[in-house]
């Protein structure tokens, strides 16, 4: 992209629990269920145990895919003449969306708490933004991706 750029933002979902804590988390349900097993096999239910292992095996695999989605990002680049939306993920990078600054508008959509979408609209396509953050963190996001392309059309450095 040519010039200086007026917002380059990076965004990314936020992961609470660490691989630390993934560790610990399963490894305090694997005691438990292994605990839980040796109970049932002693009253004679020794198909439980299969069942817990399966309840280990699912929560494994929902954490990782969790995981995985959170290594994309979405990267929000505006400079005097575009605007570009690229999204990152851990297979290589797929540019979204290219529109002239001058032409592209932030459009807010919904009124429920969690359906509002940011929009980068241009004519009649547009592409969402910001979807891994929270409704007020949209909101500011929103603002301040509007502040830039203001500041962009003027022709307004970033300070």
């Amino acid at each position: 992209m040519d010039g200086p750029f007026f917002m380059d933002a990076v965004i990314t979902p936020h992961r609470s629990l660490s691989q630390r804590g993934f560790l610990a988390l399963i490894g305090a349900l694997t005691a438990i269920n292994t605990a839980t097993a040796i109970l049932f096999v002693k009253m004679g239910a020794a198909p439980v145990p299969i069942f817990l292992g399966l309840d280990v095996a699912a929560v494994i695999f929902a954490f990782l895919a969790s995981r995985r989605a959170a290594t994309r990002r979405e990267r929000v680049q505006v400079t005097a003449s575009q605007i570009r939306v690229v999204l990152e993920t851990a297979q290589g990078t797929e540019t979204l969306w290219l529109s002239p600054t001058a032409f592209t508008r932030v459009h807010l959509e919904g009124e429920a708490e969690d359906e509002t979408d940011l929009q980068l609209r241009l004519s009649n396509r547009g592409i969402a933004v910001a979807r891994a953050l929270s409704r007020p963190e949209r909101l500011e996001f929103a603002k301040a991706l509007d502040r830039a392309i203001m500041r962009a059309r003027a022709g307004t450095a970033m300070v």
